[in-house]
């Protein structure tokens, strides 16, 4: 290796050199240093590429290299002008791929006020005008344009939430399934690690048998016709679709358009089908072709995760980098993930659609092994901040008769009540916890990610497992508590936290009677700080003034707080949009106006009006 092979990487007062080769080559000369004179993929990304195992592109890049293919990742393309990022490297042997980032591509760029956020925080330096709004749409758009024969395959959030008809709220309408918009060849939803590398073993079989060069596009539809791949969705004309006696046909798009009711019934059975471990097919007609969602798999074991995160990942921003800021990056680049997947199910959210409720757990050995490779970072100082996962405390939970979970089809096990099936002891969680502080080079292991609290105090039935939950409670306290730990209570009010599938307020004043105790008891100075949304369907103003009123008498003065912003495939947003429950039909009141949003937000800073006031 010259060193010309070499880019310094800046860490904070100390740099570390790290060979461009140790990453997914992204430029033609990177190409050809492998020697390849062909790819079989080449992925377009809209997030800058960190090849870190929280970054999409990363993830799948490193899926089709260790699957045996040639790969190329294109961070954040020009999709202006001549289009040459998306020429530069030639076609690709079996398909191009499109990420579209880690987050949704408009709440990545838009408050919920529809204005511009201070910065893109998966974008160098936080620049906005790396990244169209829409890249799923954008990028396909212009391949097809380019290279009208060659397929490609789309996946990620935006089209994992946009795989069938859905309420854009950006653009304040009904939109069909994503592939009519795109004229993508294939959808793959969910974290896509299985259903890629199927695809991949599929194409490469269909070149070897038919001794061609390239798949085309009709050759992969053939072969998606003959043979579907789970975890998918495709467009066909009707007259291909063949019905299944199980299939779940749905509301057509136009008929989603002419009555918000039928949406709203649409809507049950998506969400009901994601959330169970064997899923039925789903159906619906847009103009003269008809999607098809294509059950996903099942989730995913403890081996197969874990060859996810143990793939040879660098853990840094591309050396093409050097000297920006990738303020994602800074974020999580001493965190750990250390599960998949969501029970609780929250009306808002969008974590279930995309990764299941099912927990898919790493083994304890992989989570070390990516805690050593943390503690070898130059610039690491002993504080890791994050050993979570979508929920904090999730960790190695599950159903106790599986055969029960198989059967259920309700989107959370802890609303309105905790399954009685569900096992929720907390001892993994510390097992994980305490083999990570005791490794050399550990001074703190920090948990970022929000707490479900409602977990830690339910009454399991066993006074051996609440005693073990209480120890949690305890040690998250004293020990992983990195001066304030985040909670989302999200609201006061029953009727909106039942709307939101959140537990009762009063689990909050409970649990911040333990978090004041502990903190009493040993000595420390920590603070609790509550997440709450405003302008929630079903919220009004008068609910607003009592949370309002509520938090201020508890004295809080709050910070961490947001305005409901409607995302695509959530129960929330159905609700906003429909004007009804898609489970009861019932009518749930939203407040729409940018006047009425407003106001509610505006009361969650009483305290900036009372400071004005004494000014005066």
């Amino acid at each position: 290796m010259t060193t010309a092979d070499h880019i310094d990487i800046q860490h904070v007062g100390r740099q570390a050199l790290t060979p461009t080769s140790a990453f997914l080559p992204t430029t033609k000369k990177e190409v050809e240093a492998r020697g390849w004179d062909q790819l079989d993929v080449i992925l377009f990304s809209a997030d800058a590429y960190v090849d870190h195992p929280s970054f999409a592109a990363a993830v799948i890049g490193r899926v089709i290299e260790t699957e045996g293919y040639r790969i190329a990742i294109v961070p954040q393309p020009d999709w202006h002008g001549d289009l040459r990022d998306f020429s530069k490297l030639g076609r690709p042997r079996l398909f191009f791929a499109v990420s579209p980032g880690c987050m949704d591509s408009m709440v990545n760029k838009y408050t919920a006020a529809r204005r511009l956020r201070s910065e893109d925080a998966y974008s160098p330096d936080g620049r906005h005008d790396k990244r169209p709004e829409y890249p799923t749409v954008v990028y396909t758009q212009c391949l097809n344009q380019l290279f009208p024969d060659t397929p490609v395959v789309i996946g990620g959030i935006e089209a994992s939430l946009r795989r069938l008809t859905h309420y854009d709220y950006w653009q304040d309408r009904l939109k069909p399934t994503i592939l009519a918009d795109s004229h993508a060849d294939l959808l793959i939803y969910g974290m896509g690690e299985k259903p890629i590398a199927e695809l991949l073993h599929r194409l490469s079989d269909q070149l070897i048998s038919s001794d061609a060069d390239c798949i085309d596009r009709l050759t992969l539809h053939n072969l998606l016709m003959r043979h579907p791949i789970p975890q998918t969705v495709v467009l066909v004309k009707h007259d291909e679709w063949k019905r299944h006696s199980d299939d779940i046909v749905l509301y057509s798009h136009e008929q989603c358009l002419a009555d918000k009711q039928k949406q709203a019934l649409n809507f049950r059975h998506i969400e009901e089908e994601s959330n169970r471990y064997s899923a039925r097919r789903l159906v619906q007609a847009v103009g003269n072709e008809v999607a098809i969602v294509n059950p996903p798999y099942p989730p995913m074991t403890t081996d197969e995760i874990d060859h996810t995160f143990d793939l040879p990942y660098t853990r840094l921003p591309h050396p093409k980098y050097h000297g920006k800021r990738i303020p994602a990056y800074d974020m999580i680049k001493f965190s750990v993930n250390i599960h998949r997947g969501c029970f609780g199910g929250c009306a808002f959210c969008t974590i279930s659609a995309h990764q299941g409720k099912f927990i898919s757990c790493r083994s304890k050995a992989s989570i070390l092994r990516e805690v050593e490779q943390i503690t070898a970072m130059p610039d690491f100082r002993g504080y890791l901040s994050d050993l979570g996962g979508p929920s904090a405390n999730m960790y190695g939970m599950q159903g106790k008769d599986l055969n029960i979970c198989k059967q259920c089809k309700k989107p959370s096990c802890i609303h309105p009540a905790v399954c009685k099936n569900l096992n929720t002891d907390h001892s993994a969680l510390l097992d994980i916890y305490h083999a990570v502080d005791a490794m050399s080079g550990i001074k703190k292991s920090f948990i970022g990610s929000g707490v479900r609290y409602d977990l830690i105090l339910h009454d399991t039935g066993s006074a051996e497992v609440n005693k073990i939950n209480q120890r949690y409670a305890r040690e998250l306290i004293e020990r992983h508590v990195s001066g304030r730990l985040k909670v989302a209570p999200e609201h006061t009010s029953d009727h909106v936290l039942h709307l939101m599938r959140k537990p009762s307020f009063q689990l909050f004043y409970q649990f911040k009677a333990i978090f004041t105790r502990v903190n009493q008891q040993c000595h420390l100075n920590q603070q609790l700080i509550p997440y709450f949304i405003s302008s929630h369907p079903g919220c009004t103003r008068q609910d607003m003034a009592q949370l309002a009123d509520l938090t201020r008498r508890m004295g809080y003065k709050l910070e961490q707080v947001q305005d409901f912003t409607p995302t695509p495939m959530t129960l929330s947003t159905e609700m906003w949009y429909t004007g009804m429950h898609p489970y009861t039909l019932q009518p749930v009141f939203s407040a729409k106006t940018p006047k009425e949003k407003r106001e509610q937000n505006d009361m969650f800073f009483w305290y900036k009006k009372d400071e004005k006031h004494k000014k005066r």
